[in-house]
């Protein structure tokens, strides 16, 4: 089963525009970068430059033969040729009717040519494991609803309207089990398909990870010895949720709390984790600066752990955070991201900054929550230097609870989903 992709409007809409011949799209492997173009542009030629073989031979053409040959194009992988970047932007130059499509699963390898020749000839397009709307979506054609979440990022001022309880809501089955899927397997499209049962989707994550540790990795970093990355890797699933402490991580493993620094940009960089700064603003208030680190998909991490089934309260914590981010990615939010922690021990599990103020997250697995779990939004916004737009208190309760002016608590399909 093929899902429906929200990046896609953003696609269609960059169609024809003049700034935008050259798209370049980056992320994990195995997000849909290749199914998306290639159904999207059936008539664009398709050059895997994974092959050593060919990708020598693309090399080598002038931006002449580029248009002649290959005037609308696909090139995938194409990190693996830097000097391809070079003759994409000399074809660019010089013709005006060409349009190429550049894919890559390494940010640090393909953005960094990308910034240095490419810079204002392209759009960079940032691709995602499915979000929760696009789980819920049966074909490929299928228009992807905007969840409540990213509704909210579109009218930040518009404050949300919510069933009281969400067992009421008319799409809950298909609401909850896009969300059921999601916590058990996390959120790649291959995992999608009906014939896979419970043991495929496990091998299919494994297989990811030593694929990832093979290629991304060793592409990236140019390792000689990935045991200590692996260690890193590990810790990391372990320790999602938590604020980063490189030198207890370093002493855990045996290497140096800079190389521990670099390990975590790589996984950054390849789209595994997702790191939080610390919100420090307050200039009379004791803050913590420590980042936070989060997995960016559940179904990875328990690969990683060799584990099936129960979810421990940080992993949910991670997933909640990794939907509420990728989500904002995709409709290309205007946002950042922090977490915050004062030194007497108030915490605030995501801060989300807009233009216009704040969304406040906390996030609990419970299947119940109380008035007590609102206690650290509660006199958050004195703290900040812009207002806050609505506090949210996301868990596994299907009651929809008003405990403070802008404060709610959801269960977190309910927002998300």
């Amino acid at each position: 089963m093929e899902k429906s992709r929200q990046i896609a409007v953003l696609v269609n809409r960059l169609q024809g525009k003049s700034n935008a011949r050259i798209l370049v799209f980056t992320g994990a492997r195995q997000v849909g970068k290749t199914t998306l173009v290639k159904k999207m542009l059936p008539d664009f030629a398709y050059l895997n430059i994974e092959d050593p073989v060919q990708r020598k031979t693309y090399a080598a053409l002038t931006a002449q033969q580029w248009q002649h040959l290959y005037p609308h194009a696909i090139l995938d992988e194409v990190q693996k040729e830097p000097q391809l970047i070079e003759s994409i932007k000399a074809t660019y130059d010089t013709y005006t009717d060409i349009r190429y499509i550049l894919l890559g699963s390494s940010q640090l390898l393909l953005l960094e040519k990308v910034k240095e020749s490419l810079a204002g000839r392209c759009v960079i397009i940032e691709m995602y494991p499915l979000t929760l709307p696009e789980l819920r979506t049966t074909t490929w054609q299928t228009d992807t609803p905007y969840s409540p979440w990213q509704a909210l990022l579109r009218t930040p001022m518009d404050e949300p309207v919510f069933f009281p309880n969400f067992l009421l809501d008319p799409k809950n089955a298909e609401k909850a089990a896009a969300w059921a899927h999601y916590l058990r397997y996390g959120a790649y499209p291959a995992l999608v398909q009906e014939d896979m049962d419970e043991d495929d989707r496990y091998e299919w994550l494994q297989n990811y990870i030593h694929t990832y540790l093979e290629r991304d990795i060793r592409d990236l970093a140019a390792f000689r010895d990935l045991e200590p990355f692996i260690k890193l890797q590990r810790a990391t699933a372990v320790y999602t949720g938590c604020v980063l402490n490189a030198s207890n991580l370093a002493r855990d493993i045996g290497i140096t709390s800079k190389t521990i620094q670099r390990y975590i940009e790589y996984l950054k960089l390849s789209y595994q984790v997702i790191v939080l700064p610390a919100w420090e603003r307050n200039t009379v208030k004791r803050l913590a600066k420590a980042p936070k680190i989060h997995m960016m998909d559940n179904g990875v991490l328990q690969a990683i752990l060799q584990k099936r089934g129960g979810i421990t309260g940080q992993e949910f914590e991670s997933l909640v955070v990794a939907e509420i981010y990728k989500q904002a990615k995709n409709i290309r939010a205007n946002v950042s991201f922090y977490h915050l922690r004062t030194q007497d021990g108030r915490e605030v599990d995501l801060l989300v900054e807009t233009q216009e103020g704040y969304f406040a997250f906390e996030i609990k697995m419970a299947d119940h929550v109380s008035i007590a779990d609102a206690r650290h939004l509660v006199a958050l916004e004195p703290l900040l230097d812009k207002p806050l737009l609505q506090g949210f208190i996301l868990s596994n309760d299907p009651v929809n609870h008003h405990f403070y002016p802008k404060i709610q608590a959801l269960h977190a399909a309910a927002l998300l989903g």
